[in-house]
């Protein structure tokens, strides 16, 4: 068979694929209209997992399971846009790692609102601005983010969703590398990619600044300067690339939360995120974890926090498998509920691969 003949057949399928395609974007139009009449969001990250789920039981291949879930993630991004576009409000401005993490979850058809700190994120989706938020909550290597646990302290807002990022770290500049004197990066940043600076860069000075995406502004129009920050931004900015995955660990990926303001039902395989304080007396934590153990609970993280209304009281965060509403889960949540001084359900949410 020659290559006119197998060009023929593709013409075919795409055919069939576009009509296909708006035959499922004209049902998935039909249910948003419905959903907007009961007063819920178009989006539902536990209907989003169900859909990847079961595309990637179906395939056969041999398109690999992460370029399948590229396609769905932009026709589900192209079919949300079609009724009321999804504003999705993130941490910083275009092309940092959270821009590019919320693109991952939402697709290219959506609207993006940059904000200036975790603090507006949360303020542009309770005030409405936003249907969704997205923020960084913990790197691998640098642990967690604090402003964003302090934040879930006192917001109403829901975690939605949840999204695991590998995290790659790129020496952009107009200059060759001898030439670089400094280097411009947000202070995680440079956390992540000190032994490759020291090797490499020795004498560079590095100087911190608010975002990746600043830091590709200054090395873009300042003479022997140089960033640390993703591809994306060196397309944006004109930048070449230096050195690519300066990373020190190639096991570096950032954890980011999706915040909205509705609870999100069971997809199969979730996970809940709590936070409380404790009351003061002996044993009172291991008190908290007994219940777990008990229910048979698997808790993946706990993180405390100075609460910063006393000296010496600490909130404590907690990751666990399953869904608030799984009948283990909630036996749990209750009991932990008698035995602390503060208690607030953060959210249940999917698993993110």
């Amino acid at each position: 068979m020659n290559i006119k003949n197998l060009r023929r057949q593709i013409d075919t399928i795409d055919s069939s694929l576009v009509r296909m395609l708006n035959q499922r974007a004209k049902i998935s139009l039909d249910i948003a209209r419905i959903k907007r009449k009961a007063g819920k969001s178009a989006y539902s990250p536990d209907r989003e997992a169900e859909v990847l789920k079961k595309a990637s039981a179906a395939n056969k291949g041999p398109l690999g399971r992460r370029a399948l879930e590229g396609i769905y993630r932009e026709i589900m991004s192209g079919s949300l846009a079609l009724d009321t576009p999804l504003r999705v409000a993130y941490f910083g401005p275009e092309a940092t790692f959270t821009h590019l993490a919320a693109m991952k979850r939402f697709g290219s058809q959506v609207e993006y609102i940059p904000c200036h700190s975790i603090a507006d994120v949360f303020l542009e989706v309770e005030r409405d601005n936003a249907d969704y938020g997205v923020i960084p909550v913990e790197n691998s290597i640098e642990g967690a983010v604090n402003h964003t646990l302090d934040m879930l302290v006192d917001s109403e807002l829901k975690i939605s969703t949840q999204i695991i990022f590998d995290i790659s770290h790129n020496l952009l500049a107009k200059c060759r590398k001898e030439e670089i004197k400094r280097v411009y990066s947000n202070p995680h940043v440079f956390g992540q990619c000190r032994i490759w600076l020291k090797e490499n860069l020795p004498h560079a000075e590095n100087i911190e600044v608010s975002s990746t995406t600043r830091a590709a502004q200054i090395a873009s129009r300042e003479k022997s300067s140089a960033c640390i920050a993703s591809l994306l931004a060196a397309k944006i900015y004109a930048l070449k690339v230096i050195a690519a995955h300066i990373e020190d660990s190639p096991h570096n990926i950032t954890r980011f939360l999706v915040v909205g303001k509705n609870d999100v039902p069971r997809s199969g395989r979730d996970k809940t995120s709590i936070m409380f304080s404790i009351k003061d007396k002996v044993g009172a934590l291991y008190d908290i974890l007994v219940s777990f153990k008990k229910c048979r609970i698997n808790l993946t993280k706990i993180e405390s926090r100075p609460s910063k209304k006393k000296a010496w009281d600490y909130y404590f965060f907690v990751d666990l498998d399953g869904h608030k509403d799984d009948a283990r889960v909630k036996k749990a949540l209750n009991e932990v509920e008698r035995k602390t001084k503060f208690f607030k359900v953060l959210g249940s949410y999917p698993v993110a691969d």
